[in-house]
């Protein structure tokens, strides 16, 4: 059982946080993993900033912009996980594109994640049929490679991702990108159920949840709800964002908990 596999345990949902590493600092980033770890987030994805994040709304677009404006590379994301490590004991999980993992190249790089700490990778622009040698590699050092999964994949596709993803499957709510949403997508309930036929890992499901009350809805029909851009957004407040991040982490992870109880 892998780090990220275990958080799951007892049938546990799970609450994963996304930051976009050095927005708006290396210091926040720093402080808030801590804080997220103990507010109750289970896992955090530690984003690594890239020019062009396609799979990426305006909020973690100009998160990543500004990082890459502050000479965020993925050596200093590196180092940034390896400090993490020693202050946060839950998994931590880098989410990238191919194009910085592949120029820092493949065993390079995996292997600089083991030593880090990082558990797994997520690759959104990583499809399973390209992936394979990334996934002997990253199997060697010890880390999960997360393939993702939209509404509009095919059964092929949810069958191959299903025999391929390890620590979980990723699933994308809506067709787009990231970026907090007032509501949930009306067919996210058949999504997951199609998923639940072929895949025995567990489902989490990201893009677009922004309240405790939709997490608690996710949280009703997956394993593991998925907050990002709305956090991005209460650390770009003027003041001390430390304590309505956790407030806000507090809140998710009640509402998590109450969904388990029904």
């Amino acid at each position: 059982m892998s780090h990220i596999t275990s958080v799951f345990s007892q049938g546990h949902k799970a609450l994963i946080a996304y930051i976009t590493v050095g927005y708006p600092s290396i210091e926040a980033t720093l402080k808030v993993v801590p804080i997220l770890a103990s507010s109750g987030c289970d896992i955090v994805e530690l984003g690594i900033p890239f020019s062009d994040p396609v799979a990426d709304g305006v909020t973690i677009q100009r998160a990543s912009f500004h990082a890459l404006q502050n000479g965020v590379t993925p050596k200093v994301c590196l180092e940034v996980a390896k400090e993490l490590s020693q202050k946060a004991q839950i998994p931590l999980v880098f989410m990238t594109y191919f194009n910085p993992v592949f120029n820092y190249g493949l065993e390079k790089f995996c292997n600089a994640c083991a030593s880090s700490g990082v558990s797994g990778l997520i690759i959104p622009d990583l499809p399973p049929e390209e992936g394979a040698e990334l996934e002997t590699i990253t199997q060697r050092h010890g880390l999960d490679l997360i393939y993702l999964l939209a509404p509009t994949s095919t059964q092929e596709r949810v069958r191959l991702v299903a025999e391929r993803s390890r620590g979980f499957i990723y699933l994308v709510s809506v067709t787009g990108v990231t970026g907090a949403r007032n509501k949930l997508s009306a067919g996210l309930g058949i999504f997951v159920a199609k998923v639940r036929q072929v895949a025995t890992q567990p489902l989490c499901v990201g893009f677009g949840i922004s309240t405790p009350e939709q997490a608690g809805q996710v949280a009703r029909i997956a394993d593991g709800v998925i907050v990002g851009s709305r956090l991005i957004q209460l650390m770009e407040a003027e003041g001390n964002f430390i304590s309505t991040v956790s407030n806000f982490a507090k809140g998710l992870r009640q509402a998590l908990d109450e969904s388990q109880r029904e």
